[in-house]
């Protein structure tokens, strides 16, 4: 796989499916009063669990939360830290898909930078399928990077 691959959500692996709809479903518990953007997002764990996040607003933008850490987040206060998946879900106008903010990107590479991000819309018809390194190039914590003097 290259920076990033388009692909029918129907020939998708049974386990990614589920994931994917799992994030749609979680969409729909978001809070988002002030930008109207709901955000779903589910992880993979390797025990072959799911932990499931929305984004959550606040008055105070900088309080808010992103799907994506929550999910994480929310994962890692069960005691998991092993992830082998990502999807997130979202409707951005004009756009065919969201990709996590910066601060998500830098949150994903803590824990996976190889970890396969799904991004999609909630038609879930077409998928992005991309990886954290990918969102995140020349990461100081990438392992698979050659020092240079």
């Amino acid at each position: 796989m290259g920076i990033w691959e388009i692909i029918d959500f129907a020939s998708l692996d049974g386990e990614i499916q589920e994931l994917i709809k799992e994030s749609a479903a979680v969409r729909e518990n978001a809070y988002s009063p002030y930008s109207k953007f709901k955000v779903g997002a589910a992880v993979r764990c390797v025990d072959g669990s799911i932990s499931r996040g929305c984004n959550v607003e606040n008055a105070s933008y900088p309080a808010g939360v992103c799907a994506e850490v929550t999910a994480i987040a929310r994962a890692v206060s069960e005691g998991k830290r092993k992830f082998t998946a990502l999807a997130v879900v979202a409707d951005q106008e004009n756009t065919s898909f969201t990709t996590p903010c910066g601060v998500c990107r830098q949150f994903m590479s803590e824990f996976d930078e190889n970890m396969p991000i799904y991004l999609t819309r909630s038609d879930m018809k077409k998928v992005l399928r991309t990886k954290v390194n990918e969102l995140l190039p020349l990461s100081p914590f990438r392992t698979n990077d050659t020092e240079t003097s």
